[in-house]
Protein backbone atom coordinates (compact mmCIF):
# COMPACT_ATOMS: atom_id res chain seq x y z
CA UNK A 1 0.00 0.00 0.00
CA UNK A 2 1.56 3.42 -1.33
CA UNK A 3 1.38 6.42 1.21
CA UNK A 4 1.94 9.81 0.07
CA UNK A 5 2.92 13.00 2.40
CA UNK A 6 3.08 16.59 0.81
CA UNK A 7 4.88 18.96 2.57
CA UNK A 8 6.05 23.03 1.38
CA UNK A 9 3.32 24.67 1.27
CA UNK A 10 2.82 28.20 3.15
CA UNK A 11 1.86 31.71 2.29
CA UNK A 12 3.68 33.74 0.16
CA UNK A 13 2.84 36.88 -1.97
CA UNK A 14 2.33 37.08 -5.92
CA UNK A 15 5.95 36.80 -7.47
CA UNK A 16 7.09 34.46 -5.09
CA UNK A 17 8.26 31.03 -4.76
CA UNK A 18 7.49 27.53 -3.14
CA UNK A 19 8.30 23.93 -3.61
CA UNK A 20 6.79 21.13 -2.91
CA UNK A 21 7.51 17.82 -1.85
CA UNK A 22 5.68 14.30 -1.98
CA UNK A 23 7.33 11.29 -0.47
CA UNK A 24 6.51 7.78 -1.06
CA UNK A 25 6.54 4.90 1.64
CA UNK A 26 5.07 2.16 2.02
CA UNK A 27 6.85 0.31 -0.96
CA UNK A 28 10.00 -0.70 -2.60
CA UNK A 29 12.07 1.30 -4.81
CA UNK A 30 10.86 -0.72 -7.88
CA UNK A 31 7.78 -0.64 -7.03
CA UNK A 32 7.63 2.80 -6.65
CA UNK A 33 9.73 3.08 -9.71
CA UNK A 34 6.20 1.78 -11.86
CA UNK A 35 3.88 4.90 -10.53
CA UNK A 36 3.53 8.01 -12.40
CA UNK A 37 3.23 11.24 -9.97
CA UNK A 38 0.52 13.69 -10.56
CA UNK A 39 0.12 17.35 -8.42
CA UNK A 40 -3.40 18.23 -8.65
CA UNK A 41 -4.97 21.38 -7.01
CA UNK A 42 -8.73 22.50 -5.64
CA UNK A 43 -9.68 25.73 -4.57
CA UNK A 44 -12.47 26.14 -2.46
CA UNK A 45 -15.62 26.13 -5.11
CA UNK A 46 -13.66 25.00 -8.18
CA UNK A 47 -12.89 21.41 -9.52
CA UNK A 48 -9.75 19.80 -8.81
CA UNK A 49 -7.41 19.94 -11.76
CA UNK A 50 -3.84 18.59 -12.40
CA UNK A 51 -1.43 20.86 -12.26
CA UNK A 52 1.22 18.87 -13.54
CA UNK A 53 2.46 15.22 -14.07
CA UNK A 54 5.54 12.95 -14.11
CA UNK A 55 6.18 9.38 -15.58
CA UNK A 56 7.99 7.11 -13.80
CA UNK A 57 11.59 7.42 -15.40
CA UNK A 58 11.30 11.17 -14.85
CA UNK A 59 11.70 11.17 -18.83
CA UNK A 60 7.63 12.59 -19.57
CA UNK A 61 6.32 15.27 -17.65
CA UNK A 62 2.82 17.25 -18.45
CA UNK A 63 1.29 20.95 -16.91
CA UNK A 64 -1.43 22.92 -17.33
CA UNK A 65 -1.22 25.55 -19.24
CA UNK A 66 -2.07 28.08 -17.09
CA UNK A 67 1.00 27.12 -14.93
CA UNK A 68 3.61 26.16 -17.98
CA UNK A 69 6.56 27.80 -17.63
CA UNK A 70 6.22 29.07 -14.16
CA UNK A 71 6.26 25.57 -12.21
CA UNK A 72 8.55 22.27 -12.35
CA UNK A 73 8.26 19.02 -11.36
CA UNK A 74 10.93 16.59 -10.89
CA UNK A 75 11.70 12.91 -9.93
CA UNK A 76 14.51 11.62 -7.33
CA UNK A 77 13.10 8.42 -7.04
CA UNK A 78 16.08 7.26 -5.01
CA UNK A 79 14.49 9.15 -2.43
CA UNK A 80 10.75 8.25 -3.95
CA UNK A 81 10.16 12.21 -3.84
CA UNK A 82 8.51 14.47 -6.05
CA UNK A 83 8.90 17.90 -6.35
CA UNK A 84 6.37 20.66 -7.76
CA UNK A 85 8.57 23.89 -7.93
CA UNK A 86 6.27 27.38 -8.28
CA UNK A 87 7.39 29.90 -9.55
CA UNK A 88 6.32 33.43 -9.95
CA UNK A 89 3.11 32.59 -8.06
CA UNK A 90 -0.07 34.73 -8.48
CA UNK A 91 -3.22 34.68 -6.28
CA UNK A 92 -5.25 32.08 -8.80
CA UNK A 93 -2.56 29.85 -7.81
CA UNK A 94 -4.29 29.67 -3.94
CA UNK A 95 -5.64 26.10 -3.36
CA UNK A 96 -4.66 22.86 -1.79
CA UNK A 97 -2.27 20.91 -3.74
CA UNK A 98 -2.50 16.71 -3.25
CA UNK A 99 -0.19 14.27 -4.93
CA UNK A 100 -1.42 11.40 -5.84
CA UNK A 101 0.08 7.96 -8.11
CA UNK A 102 -1.18 6.34 -10.48
CA UNK A 103 -0.21 3.31 -12.72
CA UNK A 104 -1.30 4.96 -15.81
CA UNK A 105 0.86 7.13 -17.98
CA UNK A 106 0.43 11.12 -17.59
CA UNK A 107 -1.33 11.28 -21.11
CA UNK A 108 -4.05 8.46 -19.65
CA UNK A 109 -4.22 9.93 -16.49
CA UNK A 110 -5.21 13.81 -16.79
CA UNK A 111 -8.70 13.62 -14.17
CA UNK A 112 -8.03 12.86 -10.02
CA UNK A 113 -10.38 9.24 -10.69
CA UNK A 114 -7.31 7.54 -12.47
CA UNK A 115 -5.38 8.15 -9.38
CA UNK A 116 -5.03 4.83 -6.67
CA UNK A 117 -3.05 6.78 -3.83
CA UNK A 118 -3.33 10.02 -2.50
CA UNK A 119 -1.70 12.31 -0.03
CA UNK A 120 -3.72 14.34 2.25
CA UNK A 121 -2.53 17.77 0.88
CA UNK A 122 -0.77 21.02 1.32
CA UNK A 123 -2.46 24.55 1.48
CA UNK A 124 -0.83 27.07 -0.77
CA UNK A 125 -2.00 30.38 -0.49
CA UNK A 126 -0.60 33.42 -2.60
CA UNK A 127 -1.41 37.17 -1.57
CA UNK A 128 -0.56 40.80 -0.50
Amino acid sequence: QLQLVESGGGSVQPGGSLRLSCVASGTSYTGYYSYTIGWFRQAPGRERERVSCISPSGGSTAYLDSVKGRFAISRDSAKKTVHLQMNSLKPEDTAVYYCAATSLSCSGAVIGTSYQYWGQGTQVTVSV
